[in-house]
């Protein structure tokens, strides 16, 4: 039997799932100044972007607004124009610097809908790639990434300032 090591999924897998209690997420990186470590892309005056410390694939990145809401009816315009706007230039960045050949573009709204973190609005933006399922996840409910948080960060990073 082959074993595939993830230690980074024992955070995910024994945190606390009592939303009541927990802080959120989205909040406590944007109030530290560690954007690298806390691998927050982007930061704009309404809205930030953050990778997903639990990825579906390489580069998958969360839009959020800055302000603490949890549902897309408590959006401003001018906020909901923001977040799609920044989506649009996510989208275009990952293409751009890691060649996906289609996304996954979502919104889970309550945990029943499969959000994650319910509390704080946000949009999923997953890159594809021709061949990025296999058996792993059907026959081992295991996914493969194949490149660390740091490593796709740096490299989207790099894409950024090019710009």
């Amino acid at each position: 039997m082959e074993r595939l090591w993830a230690p980074w999924r024992a955070v995910y897998v024994t945190q606390t799932k009592d939303e009541d209690k927990a802080e959120c997420i989205f909040c406590a990186k944007l109030n530290e100044t560690r954007d690298a470590e806390n691998l927050l892309l982007v930061r704009r005056e309404l809205c930030f972007v953050l990778m997903n410390l639990f990825p579906y694939n390489n580069g998958h990145l969360m839009v959020a607004p800055i302000r603490h809401v949890a549902d897309i009816t408590e959006l401003t315009p001018n906020e909901s124009l923001a977040l799609f706007q920044l989506t649009q230039e996510m989208v275009e960045l990952i293409r751009r610097v890691m060649g996906p050949h289609g996304f996954n573009i979502g919104i889970n709204l309550g945990r029943v809908a499969g959000a994650g973190f319910p509390g704080h609005f946000h949009i999923h933006i997953v890159p594809r790639w021709d061949g990025d399922t296999s058996f792993m996840p059907v026959v081992g409910e295991v996914k493969v990434i194949s490149e660390s948080l740091e490593q796709t960060y740096a490299k989207l990073r790099k894409g950024l300032e090019a710009e």
